[in-house]
C-alpha cells in the first residue's frame, strides 16, 4: 500500500546542498586561484589529496570521518565541549562531511578557469596601477565565473545525490539527517514504490537540470579558452 510521500527529506537535502555551496565558495576562490598560480613542488601531492573523494569509496571516507567526528578523537571531544553534542549523527556533522567530500567538485572547475586566464592580463593590470585585489575582483572573477559556477552546480547536484557518506556520518534521523537519497532507500525497503518513485523522479529532475547547467558553463569556458 502506497503511503503519503514525505517531502521533508527533499527540503533537508536542498538545505544541505545550499549550505555546502556557501561554505565552499570562499574556499574555492582562494584555494582554486592559488593552485592555478602556484609553482610549489608539492602541488601534485596537494591536488591528489584534494581529489581523493573522487576515487575513494564513500564508505571509506565515511569510516574515517566517523572516527574523526566521534568522541574518540580530539576534534570530536573539542566539539562536544563547545556545543554539548557530537558531530556524529547531527546535521552539523553532515554539513562538515558534505563540504569535505565536495571539495574536488567545487575546486577543480574553478582552478581550471583561473589557469585559463592569460598571465599577461595580470601584468597589464599591474602596469595600470591596479592592486592585486582589484585585479582579482574586476578582471579574474569576470573571466573565471563560468568555471566557478560549474563547480557550484556540480557541488549542489552531488550533495543532493550523496548516500554513503551521509548514511555513515549522519545516520537516518528524521528531520535531522535523513536526506532524500536515504528516504528513497527506506521507501524501497518498505515496498512503498509509489513514494520512492515520486522522490526519485524529483531528484532525477533536479539532477538533470543541475548537470545541464554545468555542461552549459563548461562549454562557455571551452569556447573562451579556444
Amino acid at each position: 500500500m502506497t503511503e503519503t510521500t514525505d517531502w521533508q527529506p527533499l527540503w533537508l537535502s536542498l538545505r544541505l546542498a545550499v549550505l555546502t555551496v556557501l561554505v565552499l565558495m570562499p574556499l574555492t576562490l582562494v584555494a582554486g586561484r592559488w593552485l592555478a598560480l602556484t609553482q610549489v613542488r608539492t602541488k601534485p601531492v596537494i591536488e591528489a589529496a584534494l581529489a581523493l573523494p573522487l576515487v575513494l569509496p564513500p564508505t571509506v571516507i565515511g569510516f574515517y570521518l566517523l572516527n574523526a567526528f566521534g568522541l574518540g578523537s580530539w576534534f570530536g571531544q573539542a566539539w562536544y565541549r563547545l556545543f554539548g553534542h557530537t558531530l556524529v549523527f547531527s546535521f552539523e556533522g553532515l554539513l562538515v562531511a558534505s563540504v569535505i567530500v565536495n571539495v574536488p567538485f567545487a575546486m577543480q572547475p574553478a582552478q581550471r578557469a583561473f589557469e585559463g586566464i592569460a598571465a599577461d592580463l595580470r601584468d597589464a593590470a599591474a602596469t595600470c596601477g591596479m592592486s592585486r585585489w582589484r585585479t582579482f575582483w574586476r578582471i579574474e572573477l569576470a573571466l573565471a565565473w563560468p568555471g566557478i559556477l560549474t563547480g557550484i552546480v556540480l557541488t549542489f547536484a552531488h550533495t543532493l545525490g550523496e548516500f554513503g557518506v551521509v548514511l555513515m556520518v549522519g545516520g537516518n534521523i528524521p528531520g535531522e539527517t535523513r536526506t532524500i537519497a536515504i528516504a528513497i532507500y527506506d521507501r524501497v525497503q518498505a515496498f512503498d514504490e509509489g513514494s520512492a518513485g515520486q522522490m526519485a523522479a524529483a531528484l532525477l529532475a533536479l539532477s538533470v537540470f543541475s548537470m545541464a547547467l554545468a555542461y552549459l558553463f563548461s562549454q562557455r569556458v571551452g569556447r573562451r579558452n579556444a
